[in-house]
């Protein structure tokens, strides 16, 4: 696969940012999503949070998934739609979880998983039928997975499962999710079904919250 090449500057500087980080806390300190100093005006971190990796496999992983799908999006909505979806999707995941988060002081997260995510998802809005991996074996078709993986979200954010930004996930999913459909109002035509079966956890998402289940 020939990466275009934005995505290998994005896959490089998440890789330089989050080694300076990796060996050097105070910089991960300072740049860390952290629900405390974003209220006190630290607004870079919303943005600087989504280039930091709390470790190597967290960075790999998240650079693999960029590294699958990030052409998909880039041959439907061009470099600059591409850049969009990405930073969108980045401030969509680390604005949901200041909304989820915004009474608890020292929350903290790093990395650049909800940007992923909404890449992820631009790429499942585009090509619905196309097939995924479950553990990289089991075939699932997108749509199924993707509606999977948000009500999976919904019930990590609900249990506290693990040390994940379960939140930021579900966030930069949204944000692919709209970012995608405005710049590509076609799929509503094309697989208006697909639209709304992918809209039924965001909708659930906030219906729970609002009634305060979540």
């Amino acid at each position: 696969m020939n990466l275009d090449g934005i995505t290998i500057i994005i896959i490089a500087a998440n890789v330089m940012v989050s080694l300076k980080g990796l060996n050097d806390y105070g910089f991960l300190d300072k740049y860390k999503f952290h629900i405390g100093a974003i209220q006190r005006g630290e607004k870079i971190r919303l943005f600087s949070a989504g280039f930091l990796h709390v470790d190597m496999q967290h960075l790999l992983f998240n650079m693999i998934t960029l590294f699958f799908f990030a052409n998909i999006v880039i041959d439907y909505l061009g470099t600059s739609g591409f850049i969009l979806v990405y930073l969108g999707s980045l401030l969509f995941g680390n604005l949901l979880s200041l909304y989820f988060h915004k009474n608890e002081y020292h929350y903290s997260a790093v990395g650049a998983s909800g940007a992923v995510t909404g890449i992820l998802y631009s790429a499942i809005l585009l090509q619905p039928g196309m097939t995924l991996g479950l553990y990289f074996i089991i075939p699932i078709p997108a749509y199924v997975f993707g509606i999977a993986y948000l009500l999976y979200s919904i019930y990590g954010m609900k249990k506290r499962i693990g040390n994940i930004g379960h939140d930021a996930h579900f966030g930069g999913a949204i944000g692919g999710y709209v970012i995608t459909l405005l710049l590509a109002p076609w799929i509503f035509s094309a697989n208006l079904l697909m639209v709304g079966l992918l809209a039924i956890p965001i909708v659930l998402l906030f219906g729970l919250k609002k009634a305060g289940k979540l």
